[in-house]
């Protein structure tokens, strides 16, 4: 039976053969995730159940990144919680601050993700690593408690939706406006519980940050999970980043897909999703004049060095828009370092802006960066849901770094062509 790449390195995990979609398994996972807010809840229904013992110590990472540092009592106490859970079980991939980062930048980055693995995470964003030809899911906490007991968990396999991508895109598309192209495309139930397969030749155009960028809004189109034909790019990221065996798994031919899409990269334009749904989208040309109060660039989704770099290549020299806050929030401590190192961040903070600690804190809108009412933010995010980022009368539109960073010089929602060199 002709099968996808998600369907094969489900089926390797499982010990079949085959399987097809709908289909109940049972999976072996190679990695089992959780951050400061899923986690707690996770070790409670490991105890709860009798676990005594996770199972494998070096198959469990714990990151507290969400509320940390640590927002107020209730985030202390969780990860005080979850950092004796760690030392308990000697859990060798637990990440404190100052060495932790954003879970979906970071995992990568330690090399705890490679090609063929199934990856599960107690965080709906954990689809980030299909960017690497793996197969990464979102679950529920108790499933989480389970895994880390049992190193197994439990999946429908999915369909899938194969977009084919072709071209080159221009000097300031990358992978957020291509991703917001394809949800504004399809919905965001558009891939409702399938694998979003990204093949074509226009992938070897994409780096492997933008890679990281789809496939971890793949959640956004409603994706079961989203992932990337490997190719010498992958493979050179792995070589750089792990020393863990990997498989690389290819879709069969004939493999049957429920829809098929051909993307053109080259006619893609800077694309902003309007609020309140990431589906809400247009194209720069399309936007008009909107008077925004914040920019944030970071998250798991736009906070690598890519990005910084994009960023601070547009607001070099420049000074931000009265009236506009800006934050910035490298993924992860190496990638703040190596900001720090190539000057970036003397030249973001010249130009007026803030640069945080990794953090989740803004997207969530947890903490460092709540909007209040009226208030509007373009964020290098990937929600833009009623409240968000904080008062549920505020508004986020979703961009680019590239775009947020040419807001930030307006005060408007603004095109980098127009404000680039």
């Amino acid at each position: 039976m002709a099968m996808t790449m998600t369907q094969k390195i489900l089926a390797a995990h499982a010990g079949l053969d085959e399987v097809k979609a709908g289909q109940l398994i049972m999976a072996d996972v190679d990695l089992v995730l959780g951050n400061d807010i899923t986690t707690p809840v996770a070790v409670n229904e490991f105890r709860k159940n009798g676990f005594e013992q996770v199972f494998d110590k070096q198959k469990i990472a714990i990151v507290p990144d969400h509320f940390t540092p640590n927002k107020d009592i209730k985030a202390a106490e969780q990860c005080k919680f979850i950092r004796e859970f760690a030392y308990e079980q000697e859990i060798e991939n637990y990440f404190e601050v100052g060495e932790m980062g954003i879970e979906h930048a970071l995992i990568p980055e330690q090399g705890l993700a490679v090609p063929g693995d199934v990856i599960i995470g107690a965080d709906s964003h954990t689809c980030t690593y299909g960017a690497l030809g793996a197969f990464s899911t979102g679950i529920g906490s108790t499933d989480m408690a389970a895994a880390m007991a049992t190193g197994k968990t439990w999946f429908k396999v999915p369909g899938a939706i194969k977009f084919t991508l072709t071209g080159r895109p221009g000097k300031w598309v990358s992978g957020k406006d291509i991703i917001l192209h394809i949800i504004g495309m399809i919905g965001v139930d558009g891939a409702l519980y399938r694998s979003m397969e990204f093949v074509g030749d226009g992938i070897a155009h994409l780096s492997m940050d933008s890679r990281f960028t789809m496939a971890n809004m793949a959640i956004e189109a409603g994706a079961k999970n989203g992932i990337f034909l490997v190719d010498d790019q992958t493979l050179a990221y792995v070589k750089e980043h792990s020393t863990k065996p990997y498989t690389v798994y290819e879709p069969d031919p004939d493999a049957e897909y429920e829809a098929e899409y051909t993307i053109d990269l080259s006619k893609i334009r800077p694309t902003v999703a309007f609020p309140h749904l990431p589906e809400n989208t247009r194209t720069i040309d399309e936007v008009g004049s909107i008077k925004i109060d914040q920019v944030v660039i970071g998250s798991c989704t736009n906070g690598r060095i890519e990005d910084i770099r994009v960023a601070a290549s547009i607001l070099k020299g420049r000074k931000v828009a009265n009236g506009v806050r800006v934050i910035v929030f490298p993924a992860t401590q190496k990638i703040y370092l190596q900001a720090l190192r190539e000057g970036l961040i003397e030249q973001l903070i010249e130009a007026g802006a803030v640069v945080s600690t990794p953090t989740c804190g803004p997207c969530l809108g947890g903490h460092m960066g709540i909007l209040a009412s009226g208030e509007r933010a373009v964020a290098t995010t990937n929600r833009n849901f009623v409240g968000r980022m904080g008062h549920p009368e505020s508004e986020v539109y979703l961009a680019s770094p590239a775009v947020a960073a040419a807001s930030a010089l307006t005060g408007r929602i603004s095109n980098p062509e127009d404000i680039a060199d």
